[in-house]
């Protein structure tokens, strides 16, 4: 089965909210429900401005909420009726990129916010389906999924929105693209082969390479800070596990070794730990583990589900 993009679920209920004249009124909710502390070692990262932004239904659609990296109760940044979700934070964490399918835009598109939710702003506003935004390393550039021209094709555009440029030309889909950590190239999940996979790509489109090759379904790809990994989630092992591997495909590692579903990986930014979601616990939930497999926390625990998690250095908007 495909990874998932804006589940159809979330499109039916976007739909309703399209087909109103007004808007309905979308309730601010009060964070609820403990968070499980995680332990951080003296391994080089500090927990102190670590925070994690993920996606969640618990206030009836889904929005944006952010979350400390060691616990705590999470604070919601978006509260529109619709769909808000697949969070990315700019490099300086002064941002936050994502996918929102709103009443009044009639379709999905790329939405930057400051990361205390202020200033939400439409970068796309394009009537084709518009997704899976992910910030460049130097912050200046966004990856994104469009399929303003039929199939689902990776895009980038400058951070402005300006200079929008389709990267990938198959029909197939080509979706949840990743940036290397020297931006010079790109991961992302392909159909074009009849199953998931992942490929890697040159920023500019160029040098197109399946590097999993397996008949499995691999994809949802998360390039590593260090540039020496990228995760994946493949279920060739019979369900949806978390594996790491090099750039290049070689030396795949199985990480999550549960009867569970797991997805969503996401590097921790000095590369120490990763974030995914997981409904081992009953309902999809943010955990955390080392990047060898171990420790295994959860993070998040409401019947709701939560999913996306992205992490960030947060700062406000004029912090140095």
């Amino acid at each position: 089965m495909q990874s998932p993009g804006v589940s159809p679920l979330v499109l039916v209920a976007a739909g309703m909210v399209l087909s109103c004249s007004e808007p309905p009124m979308s309730p601010r909710l009060e964070p609820s429900g403990p968070l499980l502390n995680t332990e951080f070692e003296s391994d080089g990262e500090s927990p102190g401005g670590l925070m994690i932004a993920f996606a969640s239904d618990r206030a009836g659609f889904f929005n944006i909420f952010v979350v400390r990296a060691h616990g705590g109760q999470p604070t919601q940044l978006t509260f529109e009726p619709g769909y808000n979700g697949r969070p990315s934070w700019s490099p300086d964490g002064r941002r936050i990129t994502f996918t929102a399918c709103r009443w009044y835009d009639f379709t999905c598109d790329i939405y930057v916010m400051n990361a205390d939710g202020s200033a939400q702003t439409n970068l796309t506003s394009n009537f084709a389906t518009e997704e899976m935004s992910v910030w460049s390393p130097r912050g200046d550039r966004i990856a994104f999924v469009s399929d303003r021209d039929g199939p689902r094709e990776i895009y980038v555009m400058d951070a402005d929105g300006s200079d929008q440029t389709r990267l990938t030309y198959d029909y197939a889909a080509d979706i949840l693209p990743t940036w290397s950590p020297d931006g010079r190239r790109i991961a992302f999940e392909s159909w074009r082969d009849g199953n998931g996979e992942v490929y890697v790509i040159n920023a500019d489109g160029t040098d197109q390479t399946n590097v999993t090759n397996n008949p499995a379904v691999d994809g949802n790809p998360a390039w590593s800070p260090r540039g020496d990994r990228i995760a994946f989630v493949s279920d060739r092992d019979g369900n949806r596990e978390i594996y790491v591997m090099r750039p290049d495909g070689q030396n795949p590692t199985r990480l999550t070794n549960n009867p569970a579903e797991d997805y969503y990986p996401a590097w921790s930014p000095a590369g120490n730990r990763l974030a995914f979601a997981s409904n081992r616990g009953g309902s999809f939930d943010v955990y955390i583990m080392k990047s060898d497999g171990s420790r295994v926390t959860r993070l998040t625990d409401n019947p709701a589900y939560d999913a996306d998690p992205a992490w960030g250095i947060a700062r406000g908007r004029n912090d140095n």
